[in-house]
């Protein structure tokens, strides 16, 4: 079962990573096979090695941005026994506080031992 808090906890978690520009404390947020939507297309990325050559280039991106900070807020969520539905809003900064991307993401949840964990991701 999925609760709010876990549903919290996970997504500080990866925003957390995202600051530290720690590629495993992403990882560690997916359950694999792991589907990721974005720009139209969608991958499958079957296990967290394949997972994490696409994050490690997304932070070689983020800092090529000068982004220092990411930042969440909830939209909507629905929990549904072991699954959750959760829709954010994210704000990327520089270290100055300019706002260098903001977007929403749409993400399908999954109860694990340790939590909820990434099922599959949209990005809008």
């Amino acid at each position: 079962m999925i609760d709010i808090d876990a549903i919290e906890t996970l997504f500080q978690d990866y925003a957390d990573g995202f600051n530290d520009l720690d590629a495993h404390a992403i990882a560690n947020c997916f359950t694999f096979p792991v589907t990721i939507w974005q720009l139209g297309k969608g991958h499958v990325f079957a296990d967290e090695e394949e997972l994490l050559e696409n994050i490690d280039a997304l932070l070689g991106v983020l800092d090529g941005e000068e982004i220092v900070h990411s930042d969440f807020e909830f939209l909507s969520h629905a929990v549904s026994g072991p699954t959750a539905l959760a829709t954010l809003s994210w704000r990327q900064e520089r270290a100055n506080g300019e706002v260098a991307l903001a977007f929403i993401c749409h993400y399908l949840l999954i109860a694990r031992d340790e939590g909820a964990v990434i099922a599959m991701v949209v990005n809008e």
